[in-house]
């Protein structure tokens, strides 16, 4: 018997014996216990997104997740009132289609329990014309073309109160009209028609309040055509990633916010989109 053996025995026989065994049956339960409790992955998360474009930045957006452990099923709608809905039944985890005041509108008029966790993208509203190059040029009297519904037309006018062309009622906040317009020295007239007919009507009045996504499909680029654009960052028109308020703090969730924030989803919407839609964090 070797000199280590007949230590063993001598450890064995001797006080340390119990210690030892429990030492042995600890390791065992430790080790047991590793192998037993599997890591957690996370949940697979629907989300809700417009047919076009928005969907070509979810499909980028599906790829960042991915690699951070996230698989992300996308469910396409191609009308308005369709993602909150679903949203609120428990048929998609998150949606990411509209801007805060939609939003609010939508949760006074249906009463949904649903709260924004972060910026998205933003399509900045821009105003065009063919013929002045500076908003300051326009000459008194000018007609403004503005989308006729309350956010779009809100939007057009904040963006001519922002640069000091008009003056606003105080109480109007992210929906005036054209009532609300308080102070007009410059005596514009305003020219209300339905968001997608305001480019198609750019040679018919001085300047107009144009979408981002409507003027890329008219051809006008919002990097140089416009004489002013909303700023992309803390934009309150600015799309938002929507949940139900339950599930605002799901890790899920959070990572899905991160893929839209990624710097892969910047660069695929600043070359894809040339400016029409933007980073809005």
């Amino acid at each position: 018997m070797s000199r280590l053996s007949r230590r063993l025995r001598a450890i064995l026989a001797s006080g340390l014996r119990p210690l030892l065994l429990t030492a042995f049956v600890l390791a065992g339960f430790v080790t047991y216990s590793e192998a037993a409790t599997p890591v957690q992955q996370p949940s697979p998360v629907r989300l809700g997104v417009m047919k076009g474009p928005e969907t070509e930045v979810a499909e980028v957006v599906k790829t960042v997740a991915a690699g951070k452990g996230l698989t992300v099923e996308l469910v396409t709608y191609t009308d308005y009132s369709q993602p909150n809905a679903a949203l609120a039944r428990g048929e998609i985890d998150a949606n990411a289609f509209q801007h805060r005041p939609f939003l609010e509108a939508e949760m006074v008029a249906k009463g949904y329990d649903l709260v924004s966790v972060g910026y998205t993208m933003v399509q900045p509203m821009g105003i065009y014309s063919r013929t002045y190059k500076q908003l300051r040029d326009l000459p008194d009297g000018a007609r403004i073309a503005i989308p006729e519904d309350l956010s779009n037309g809100g939007r057009a006018l904040r963006l001519l109160a922002e640069r000091a062309m008009i003056g606003l009622a105080p109480g109007a906040k992210l929906t005036p009209t054209p009532k609300d317009v308080m102070i007009n020295t410059r005596k514009f007239q305003f020219v209300p028609l339905p968001a997608d007919q305001v480019a198609g009507a750019i040679d018919l009045v001085d300047a107009a309040a144009i979408n981002g996504n409507y003027a890329r499909a008219a051809g006008l680029d919002p990097r140089r055509d416009t004489i002013a654009v909303e700023n992309r960052r803390s934009n309150p028109y600015g799309n938002i990633l929507v949940v139900r308020r339950a599930d605002q703090d799901r890790l899920e969730i959070h990572t899905l916010l991160e893929a839209f924030q990624s710097p892969e989803v910047a660069a695929f919407l600043n070359t894809r989109f040339e400016g029409a839609f933007l980073p809005a964090w």
